[in-house]
């Protein structure tokens, strides 16, 4: 009997644990290197700061509509962002699916440092979506079989036939 991969819910979405982590990375949409590129269905964005007051967190978002300004507040990072944009959508009675937010750390000094992860991040997946395509592609013109060529790559053959296609000439 074949155990099911164990999953964790992220706040971007569903992980894989076990060996179908490493075809999880295929499963995500691809993330262009210009973010202009994205096509999204969110009509707008609103960004809210977060700082650190004492023991709590204050999130401040001014960008809106009519000059309004909100500030919330919460004991963690999460709870602040939900109740900012909770708070948005009581002001400005926005359908959830067409809003999107984005949160950053006040302090300059945080919020250059998450930035750079998040950027790191994106390079990663570029990197390794990249390095599997090519892999692929060069070992299906070296005769291997799909069956091979995912068992070096720790992918299904199935997967390897969704990445490069044989061509039948």
């Amino acid at each position: 009997m074949v155990e099911k991969p164990a999953e964790i819910q992220t706040p971007i979405g569903t992980c894989v644990l076990g060996a179908a982590w490493r075809e999880s990375i295929l499963d995500q949409p691809d993330i262009p290197e210009d973010p202009d590129q994205l096509e999204l269905q969110i009509t707008t964005t609103y960004h809210a700061t977060l700082a650190r007051t004492g023991k709590r967190w204050t999130a401040t978002a001014d960008n809106l509509p009519g000059g309004h300004v909100i500030q919330v507040r919460g004991a963690t990072w999460r709870e602040t962002a939900v109740n900012a944009m909770a708070a948005i959508f009581d002001l400005l009675k926005y359908n959830p699916d067409t809003v999107g937010f984005f949160f950053t750390p006040a302090d300059e000094e945080a919020a250059h440092v998450t930035a750079d992860v998040r950027d790191a991040r994106a390079a990663r997946l570029h990197a390794e979506r990249d390095a599997l395509r090519n892999a692929v592609r060069t070992l299906i013109d070296k005769g291997w079989t799909t069956r091979d060529i995912g068992s070096v790559l720790g992918l299904s053959h199935q997967r390897i036939s969704q990445i490069a296609p044989r061509t039948t000439t």
